[in-house]
């Protein structure tokens, strides 16, 4: 059985991000993998090239071959230099840190503590006033004026 090391195509349309896998060399490009053994996420800013370099270096002396991309990854991650006897240094660049989400949102939360409110935001205590004063419209609202004056019409009326 020849077995390959290549690239296994994954993520959504136009954003293509691939696994490394060691695989039977007659299998479909997405078929079964006998082993994952890195990713490849060229989209990225620097890409990013993760190569598991011990399992790389057994299946490279077991005999596998790899394709052409993947030779280039693994000189860029001096894996295949390793494998030849040299030293291995890597070329691949850092990814950047990612910023710290709740620190973030800790920071804009001291600073909209300083800022003075906005006046398009109803406070709640308007809200309350204005409920106060809306039962004593109601009370006014209990016994009409007019209310009296229909029974005065209708006796008028039976004279």
């Amino acid at each position: 059985m020849a077995v390959k090391i290549r690239l296994k195509r994954m993520g959504k349309i136009r954003n293509a991000q691939y696994r490394i896998v060691v695989i039977d060399s007659r299998a479909k490009r997405d078929g079964r993998a006998i082993e994952e053994i890195g990713i490849y996420q060229p989209k990225s800013d620097p890409s990013i090239i993760q190569i598991n370099s011990e399992r790389v270096q057994y299946w490279l002396g077991v005999g596998a071959q790899p394709s052409e991309t993947v030779e280039k990854l693994l000189k860029l991650t001096g894996d295949r230099d390793i494998f030849a006897g040299g030293k291995g240094e890597s070329t691949v660049k850092p990814q950047a840190e990612k910023a710290d989400k709740l620190a973030a949102f800790n920071k804009a939360l001291a600073e909209a503590d300083d800022e003075p409110a906005a006046g398009a935001i109803t406070s709640r205590k308007k809200k309350a006033d204005d409920a106060e004063e809306a039962p004593a419209a109601d009370a006014d609202a209990e016994v009409p004026a007019d209310a009296e004056a229909p029974a005065e019409d209708a006796a008028s009326d039976e004279a």
